[in-house]
C-alpha cells in the first residue's frame, strides 16, 4: 500500500487537458528539467516552501515560528534555504500568504472525495480528472491504487506524462486510463537531452509500444517553445518519427511565460529563457508543417 502522494496544485474547471469540464491533479516530482517548465514547483518531490516577496508585510511573525532560523530579513528572499527543513511552521505564522507550503500529501480516498466534488460538471460536460504534474508515473504505486477507485466511480481519467518512465510501471495503469497526452519534445536524443537533461530513447520507446497496444486512446502532444523545440528541423523529424508509426493527429502546445514568475519563489535550477510566446503566427506555420505531411493538428 502507497503512503499517498504529494499533490501541489488541484485546478479545476479546466478546459485544456482533456475533453469536457475537468479537475486537473498536479503531482510532485518529474525526472526531466526541461528548460522552459512551466511548473517548476512539480519537479522536487517533496514538499517546499515558496516566498512571494510581493505579499510579504514584513511584521515578522513567521520568525519566531522557525526552529532552525531558517527565516531571515536580510534582502529580498526570506529562506534560508540550507537551514530550512521545509517543516512548514512558518507558513502556518505567515497571514499574508507570502510563504507557502507547496505539496500536501493525498491518501487514494482522499484524492477521489475531492475529485467527486467536480461530478456534477464531469457528468455535464463529458469530462473527468486528469493527471499532471511533474510527471504522475512517478508516484506509480499511488496510482495503482487510485485509478480502480476513479474506475469504480465511472470517472473519465486523462494522463499527462513526459514518458520518461519503466513500461513496467506505466502498463498496469493503461486499463484504468482513458486519454494519455504524450509529449514529444524533440527526436534527436543529443537536442533532447540538452532541452530536457535526458536522453529520449525510454520516451520514443514507451510511445512505440503504447501505439501498438492501442490499450488506451493515446494523443501526441509538442511544445512549441521558440528556438528550441520549434525549429523547422525538430518538428521535420518529429513528423517523420510519428508518420513511420502512423500516428494521424497531434496536439501542440504553446509556449508562454507565466510559469518564470515561480523559479525564484522556490529557489528552482532552472533559470528564466526571456524568450517571447509562440504567437499565432509561429502556431499556424507549425501547424501547417503537420497538416502538409497528413496529421491533423488538434487543440490543445
Amino acid at each position: 500500500m502507497s503512503e499517498g502522494a504529494t499533490v501541489f496544485d488541484l485546478q479545476r474547471f479546466s478546459i485544456h487537458d482533456g475533453p469536457g469540464i475537468r479537475t486537473v491533479v498536479f503531482f510532485k516530482g518529474c525526472p526531466l528539467q526541461c528548460l522552459w517548465c512551466q511548473n517548476s514547483e512539480g519537479l522536487d518531490p517533496e514538499p517546499e516552501i515558496s516566498f512571494s516577496k510581493e505579499r510579504c508585510l514584513g511584521c515578522r511573525e513567521c520568525q519566531p515560528s522557525c526552529p532552525l532560523q531558517a527565516i531571515v530579513f536580510n534582502g529580498d528572499g526570506r529562506i534560508n534555504r540550507q537551514l530550512c527543513d521545509r517543516c512548514g511552521r512558518g507558513t502556518e505564522a505567515c497571514h499574508s500568504g507570502a510563504l507557502e507550503l507547496v505539496g500536501r500529501r493525498y491518501s487514494p480516498q482522499e484524492l477521489l472525495e475531492e475529485a467527486m466534488d467536480d461530478l456534477p460538471f464531469f457528468v455535464a460536460s463529458g469530462g473527468g480528472i486528469t493527471l499532471s504534474g511533474g510527471e504522475p508515473t512517478c508516484q506509480a504505486e499511488f496510482l495503482s491504487e487510485f485509478l480502480p477507485l476513479c474506475k469504480e466511480q465511472g470517472l473519465n481519467v486523462a494522463m499527462e506524462t513526459c514518458g520518461y518512465v519503466a513500461y513496467q510501471k506505466l502498463e498496469p495503469l493503461l486499463p484504468f486510463l482513458d486519454l494519455v497526452l504524450y509529449d514529444v519534445k524533440a527526436v534527436d536524443p543529443a537536442l533532447h537531452r540538452r532541452l530536457t537533461g535526458k536522453d529520449n530513447a525510454v520516451i520514443l520507446k514507451n510511445l512505440v509500444r503504447l501505439l501498438e497496444k492501442q490499450r488506451c486512446r493515446i494523443r501526441v502532444r509538442v511544445p512549441l517553445v521558440p528556438g528550441m523545440t520549434s525549429t523547422d528541423r525538430n518538428l521535420r523529424d518529429i513528423i517523420g518519427f510519428l508518420k513511420k508509426h502512423r500516428v494521424d493527429e497531434v496536439s501542440l502546445v504553446p509556449y508562454h511565460r507565466m510559469g518564470e514568475s515561480k523559479l525564484e519563489k522556490i529557489d528552482s535550477p532552472l533559470k528564466p529563457l526571456n524568450l517571447a510566446g509562440a504567437d499565432d503566427r509561429d502556431m499556424e506555420a507549425a501547424a501547417g508543417l503537420f497538416r502538409v505531411s497528413g496529421i491533423e493538428v488538434l487543440d490543445p
